[in-house]
């Protein structure tokens, strides 16, 4: 047994954001963003088991990442 022997899988994750700015005076405007976390709600499985003799040896039974999140937010700039 050596060091990093168990390779899990590859990750792969898209974020996405969108943002408008909306003038009101010269010094003043509002921004409107929308932020996107995950978008395609791809699932990043986490590391095999590494334990010698387990039955569950190998086997991945977590997840490495969260679902989809959005976030909206409003701001105001001065």
């Amino acid at each position: 047994s050596g060091r990093d022997i168990l390779r899990g899988p590859g990750t792969v994750n898209f974020d996405f954001s969108l943002f408008r700015n909306v003038r009101f005076s010269e010094k003043r405007s509002l921004q409107f963003r929308s932020e996107f976390f995950n978008f395609f709600n791809t699932p990043q499985f986490g590391l095999p088991d590494g334990t010698l003799g387990a039955s569950t040896f190998g086997t991945i039974s977590t997840l490495a990442n969260d679902m989809r999140q959005i976030q909206f937010s409003l701001k105001l700039l001065f």
